[in-house]
């Protein structure tokens, strides 16, 4: 089975920062698209970011210049650096996986989510 954890979540206040951590583990073939969702109270769940096996990455528009993603292959972590956190920014930040668990078969995965409060 495969488990995705998420760490890293918190209170800040505006202008700050958080860094986020995710990571797989348990029968794992090898990882492709690794990425970051977010959804905030009576909003659908939107894509932060994410990041490709060979570091491609994708960023929202919303978060450009501000958030950074990033990911060890080694040790089957994603990370998302948050800086200039905004009130707006507040959320449940969701990690995600596209993981073959064996050479022949590929599926998404999720995290259990984090929350990320921005506020002073």
């Amino acid at each position: 089975q495969v488990q995705l954890v998420e760490s890293g979540g918190g209170l800040v206040q505006p202008g700050g920062s958080l860094r986020l951590s995710c990571a797989a583990s348990g029968r794992i073939f090898s990882i492709n698209l690794m990425g970051w969702y977010r959804q905030a109270p009576g909003k659908d769940r939107e894509l932060v970011a994410n990041i490709a096996s060979r570091g491609y990455t994708n960023y929202a528009d919303s978060v450009k210049e501000r958030f950074t993603i990033s990911r060890d292959n080694a040790k089957n972590t994603v990370y998302l650096q948050m800086n200039s956190l905004k009130p707006e920014d507040t959320a449940v930040y969701y990690c995600t996986g596209r993981i073959k668990p064996t050479l022949d078969s590929e599926q998404d995965y999720w995290g259990q989510g984090t929350q990320v409060t921005v506020s002073s």
